[in-house]
């Protein structure tokens, strides 16, 4: 069983947030090529799901076990209930994902995601009583608005089963990111290896018994490496030094860069409102993080005390 640590906690650093903005940007980057790989794959979705995840389960076991061994895996496995609902959350979330995507449209699952920072926020403050500045709530409401802006077209009844699968995708997440500042021992690479090999089983039977084709597997490996392995470890790991709203916040960079890779590697020009929209996101990403380090603002402390209590 997982337990927290008693005594003080000091708050993260500057240089230490640098690096989690840092490692928060980078993921960005890396998921908003998910819609590339999707596209490629052209499979369906526990199909696409059970090859995603059997090559992002190899990358992350194969990291863990070049930076820990076999000792590294057999001690995340050992993570108690905490450990468990992490696998849990992220087969969950990261199954729904790929299902919005297939049931609505990418503008309706990216407006759903905008709430992220919002909903990381919400747990953050009644869980570990982490508070936000009011730049914050400024700069993460005019992004949010860039990205109704980018949504356009309003939603029809069809739409419902999508948007509910990413609030579901939205919200794990959220509560991932918190759960990892109130646990910050938790091996975030070996459990997301994990998680991403119990998503193989749980789809084979739902998914077509056939070997893809050479293109269909390079899609599903690049997705699988970049976005389920890679991608969600940085976000974690930066998790541990930026507080959850603002690794949410700072994730709508993915809104923007997502229909931009898609530009350019099959020639789909984004219309006005995905410029104008886009536009207002990135500003307000960059206005923020530019006040930020101008005032020398330091993350919250990880725990608050009056939640340091054993598990």
């Amino acid at each position: 069983m997982a337990t927290a640590t008693s005594g003080s906690s000091p708050a993260i650093d500057r240089s230490e947030r640098r690096r989690g903005i840092a490692m928060v940007v980078a993921s960005a980057v890396l998921w908003s090529t998910a819609g590339v790989f999707v596209r490629l794959a052209t499979l369906d979705t526990p199909t696409l799901v059970l090859w995603r995840s059997l090559f992002g389960a190899l990358t992350l076991g194969a990291l863990a076990l070049a930076r820990g061994g076999p000792a590294r895996l057999a001690a995340g496995m050992r993570s108690g209930w905490v450990g468990l609902l992490f696998v849990c959350t992220s087969v969950i979330s990261g199954t729904a994902y790929v299902l919005s995507l297939r049931l609505t449209t990418v503008a309706n699952v990216m407006t759903v995601y905008a709430a992220l920072p919002f909903i990381g926020t919400a747990i953050a403050f009644f869980w570990i009583r982490e508070r936000v500045s009011a730049r914050f709530l400024v700069a993460g409401a005019l992004a949010a608005g860039g990205i109704l802006v980018m949504a356009g077209a309003s939603t029809g009844a069809g739409d419902l089963a999508g948007i509910a699968a990413a609030l579901v995708m939205t919200s794990g997440f959220a509560w991932q990111l918190v759960a990892i500042r109130r646990y910050g021992r938790v091996d975030v690479m070996v459990l997301n290896a994990c998680a991403a090999a119990l998503c193989v089983p749980l789809m084979l039977p739902f998914a077509q018994w056939m070997i893809p084709s050479t293109l269909q597997l390079l899609s599903c490996a690049f997705y699988g490496a970049l976005t389920t392995g890679f991608a969600y470890v940085l976000a974690l790991e930066g998790g541990r030094r930026v507080p959850p709203g603002e690794v949410g916040f700072i994730s709508m960079l993915d809104v923007v860069l997502g229909p931009f890779w898609v530009w350019l590697a099959f020639a789909e020009a984004p219309g006005p409102a995905v410029l104008v929209g886009g536009s207002v996101v990135l500003g307000a990403v960059a206005w923020y993080l530019w006040t930020s380090a101008n005032k020398g603002q330091a993350a919250a402390p990880l725990v608050d005390e009056a939640c340091r209590t054993a598990d």
